[in-house]
């Protein structure tokens, strides 16, 4: 049956090519890419291309951006949504919005007894509900190695947990997925990471401690630390790790695994 989506989307692929040449180069600068099979690289790169396509890019004064930048940014942003379902989970927003540097952004918040306070924060990233997506250029050109570090998953990690409403650690799972399992893994982890900097608030968590500030940014940071140190991830919070696995139908681990059991100096050339 001929379908109106099926035909522009070929139409997008066809008139949008992607350099081989650039693309291997893109390949060599994200490691989180190592280990894709064949079919998994085609369907990432017709990603990008859709990506690009839909979403506006509007990098302010300061930031040049070349095709090997985008198509950085566009897989970094679709490594993610790479086995779920072909559907418009970006969906909601428009426009990436690339800063030079981090950037102060005004907050405002009000507490258990009704004060309200404000502040500035310096930030490299951050998701609006009812808008665009901004990064700082040099947070995105310092992601897509196996550190535990990716602004960009972080801050799509947000609109995912956006589609339900507000952001609150919980975005829209599947059918096969029980909202209580996810809810007694997330929280669970959530105040064990809490009581531990409680505890001792120089200590060396697990993974990085802003992941503590609210459920939101857990979900944010687990999903950084899954797609980026995912050992790190399931030896700290393994029922996490599992729930991550069955919403982005992934697993980062395995592929880990498999790249250092291949290449013995991979986990000296990838986690420093």
């Amino acid at each position: 049956m001929w379908s109106f989506r099926t035909w522009r989307r070929r139409r997008i692929l066809a008139r949008n090519p992607v350099d081989p040449q650039q693309w291997a180069a893109l390949r060599r600068r994200l490691p989180i890419l190592d280990g894709l099979d064949e079919a998994e690289d085609q369907r990432l790169r017709e990603r990008c291309v859709l990506f690009l396509h839909t979403k506006r890019i509007s990098a302010l004064p300061g930031v040049e951006l070349s095709t090997e930048d985008r198509l950085q940014l566009a897989a970094q942003a679709q490594l993610p949504l790479l086995h779920l379902p072909d559907l418009d989970w970006y969906q909601g927003f428009h426009e990436l919005v690339l800063y030079p540097d981090d950037f102060v952004s005004p907050q405002r918040h009000r507490d258990a007894a009704g004060v309200e306070h404000e502040w500035d924060d310096e930030r490299s990233g951050e998701a609006w509900q009812f808008g665009p997506v901004i990064l700082a250029w040099p947070g995105v050109r310092a992601s897509g190695g196996w550190d535990g570090y990716n602004l960009v998953i972080h801050e799509l990690a947000h609109k995912l947990d956006m589609l339900n409403g507000s952001p609150n650690g919980l975005p829209p799972l599947h059918r096969d997925m029980r909202q209580s399992d996810w809810a007694l893994a997330m929280q669970t982890a959530y105040d064990s990471l809490n009581e531990a900097l409680d505890r001792d608030p120089d200590a060396a968590p697990p993974i990085d401690p802003y992941a503590a500030e609210d459920p939101a940014e857990f979900f944010a940071v687990a999903s950084e630390y899954f797609f980026t140190a995912p050992d790190l991830l399931d030896e700290a919070f393994p029922a996490v790790y599992r729930q991550l696995q069955a919403f982005y139908r992934q697993d980062p681990l395995a592929r880990l695994k498999r790249l250092q059991d291949r290449h013995p100096d991979y986990r000296d050339a990838t986690n420093g």
